[in-house]
């Protein structure tokens, strides 16, 4: 399978408050797992840019979209989205490309992981993870490595549960500008 032609349908459970009468209806959600395309990029930089601001960074719509045109026109990094029926857009995981040099081979970095809040609690997650884990397959690499907070506990529990491993034997240091 390629990468662009990969889909994943992820079907759940969603609990939805009726309006008129205040009852609690479950219905299967989708979830289309794809490859990025560019008429995406509005709505991916409205998602991107609520991720960067539950990182505390100030919302800036317009950068937003302008460093992920960026990424998607010089190929600096794989977007993966998914999309919901009638929500459109909904999640991404975008990976950048590393390089061991121990293992002579390429690595993904996965440095973005977002679930907008409305959806979350539905795998979609860990259907991106998993579509992720596919990729790093499908280029053979030698896997894919993160970094989260300790104080993470929510993306902690999630990594722990899609297989990473915590790397208790290495520092991580890092220089700013």
């Amino acid at each position: 399978m390629g990468n662009e032609s990969y889909q994943h349908f992820a079907s759940r459970e969603v609990t939805q408050q009726s309006t008129h009468m205040h009852s609690v209806e479950t219905r299967p959600m989708h979830a289309l797992i794809t490859t990025i395309t560019n008429k995406d990029l509005d709505q991916l930089s409205l998602l991107f840019d609520s991720y960067r601001v539950f990182y505390k960074m100030k919302s800036d719509v317009a950068s937003a979209r302008a460093f992920l045109s960026q990424r998607i026109k010089n190929s600096d990094s794989t977007i993966f989205v998914a999309r919901v029926d009638d929500a459109g857009l909904v999640g991404f995981v975008q990976l950048y490309p590393l390089f061991s040099s121990t293992r002579m081979k390429q690595i993904w970095l996965l440095n973005d992981l977002y679930v907008s809040p409305l959806f979350r609690g539905n795998r979609i997650s860990v259907d991106l993870i998993n579509r992720a884990k596919q990729h790093a397959r499908e280029t053979k690499s030698a896997g894919l490595t993160l970094e989260t907070a300790k104080s993470n506990t929510i993306g902690n529990s999630l990594y722990i549960k899609t297989e990473f491993e915590l790397d208790r034997d290495h520092n991580f240091y890092a220089w700013n500008v």
